[in-house]
């Protein structure tokens, strides 16, 4: 299987696959059917054999799914045993609800420093760490090496301290800054996040009283 053979399509289903296994395995559950388990994620089974088969397919017929295993394997493909340093910069309210609530260990990541320009905020213990000012940014990357970066900064800021940050060694980022941030730099890889994009879907359907899937 060649990663660049799999659509985005699907690659954006499988932290729901994950999530939904994951919740199966805490209710006790060892195995499910394809039908089964469609019929929770409202999806259809024919679209989880296929989504699963870009990765070899998992599933014996008659039997279904072991859970406990398609639960690991989908997270190696995630990659969550790859426990990739992060650092997260701007310490405001966005950034500490996503420091102290996201459980970054359970998603293939360690939350290794956070930081912030205003000095009001740096010293707060934050998620377990101390928040640092931005001026030490270069001396922690050097000495800690992280790869990943999460912006909840100002949109005005997001293009520059992003250049800044993939100079240090950044190599991904998860940007909340209401900015289409794109990096042109080879194998570095942005997740643009809108939270108002979301809550203006949900006004539309709201408004216009349209009930879509869940996930497409």
């Amino acid at each position: 299987m060649k990663k660049n053979t799999v659509s985005f399509s699907v690659i954006r289903r499988l932290p729901r696959y994950y999530r939904f296994l994951g919740d199966l395995l805490a209710s006790g559950v060892g195995r499910i059917s394809s039908k089964e388990l469609a019929e929770r994620m409202h999806l259809t089974a024919s679209q989880i054999r296929q989504d699963l088969n870009c990765f070899g397919g998992f599933g014996q017929q008659g039997y279904g799914y072991n859970i406990h295993q398609l639960h690991r394997e989908i997270g190696k493909i995630i990659g969550v045993d790859h426990d990739l340093q992060a650092i997260l910069i701007g310490a405001g309210n966005l950034g500490q609800a996503i420091a102290t609530h996201m459980h970054f260990e359970k998603r293939g990541f360690t939350l290794t420093g956070i930081f912030d320009c205003d000095a009001q905020k740096v010293g707060r213990q934050v998620a377990g760490l101390q928040v640092q000012h931005s001026d030490d940014l270069s001396a922690f990357c050097a000495q800690r090496h992280p790869t990943i970066a999460i912006l909840c900064i100002p949109k005005t800021a997001a293009a520059q301290v992003a250049e800044s940050l993939v100079e240090l060694g950044i190599t991904g980022f998860w940007n909340f800054s209401h900015y289409d941030l794109r990096v042109d730099h080879k194998n570095v890889v942005v997740e643009n996040v809108h939270l108002g994009d979301s809550l203006l879907t949900l006004c539309y359907q709201a408004t216009h009283n349209i009930h879509t899937p869940d996930f497409l």
